[in-house]
């Protein structure tokens, strides 16, 4: 005999059910055990309201971890890993794919001002190529209106990146 896990509805309809108070205790007990949790709670709570302001916060953030940039590829590569994997948190917190190209066109502005030119390290290469094409995706599924004011950012880092790392290929990405 193995644990029932309800769907979402089920839940929703039990939630629905329970008094402020057993909502508040929930929460707080959500919040306590996993720390991803209480980052959650404390963006609705606190950050929603200011999303730009909160989207700047990240994009701070991104900037001082990017300082700390080591010299070895492996290392660097590790870190960029790291700094993507911040990103994508914050970035399901908000559930906003404007936010989250956004934070993701910041990342590759950051990796082309501090990453050295002339790297031959593949996996560190990759993390800028996905990064772009992943950007590209999902430009082109917003609305038209969106498109249009990502479209040109997007290109225009294109063609930066494609002006100063020599193995990336405009035509890839445009």
């Amino acid at each position: 005999m193995g644990i029932n896990t309800y769907n979402l509805q089920s839940v929703k309809k039990e939630l629905q059910h329970m008094s402020s108070s057993q909502l508040t205790d929930l929460c707080l007990r959500l919040a306590k055990y996993k720390k991803e949790n209480k980052e959650l709670l404390s963006y609705l709570l606190f950050e929603a309201g200011n999303e730009a302001g909160y989207i700047q916060g990240i994009k701070e953030e991104v900037e001082d971890l990017y300082k700390t940039l080591p010299n070895h590829s492996y290392y660097q590569a590790k870190l960029l890993r790291k700094i993507l994997k911040l990103v994508a948190k914050h970035a399901k917190f908000m559930a906003s794919k404007p936010a989250e190209i956004d934070l993701l066109m910041h990342f590759c502005e950051q990796y082309l001002n501090r990453i050295e030119k002339k790297i031959t390290y593949k996996p560190l290469r990759q993390l800028l190529s996905k990064q772009l094409e992943k950007a590209g995706k999902m430009i082109s599924a917003l609305h038209e209106d969106l498109q249009f004011d990502y479209r040109t950012d997007y290109e225009k880092l294109v063609t930066r990146a494609a002006e100063t790392m020599t193995w990336i290929n405009k035509h890839d990405y445009v």
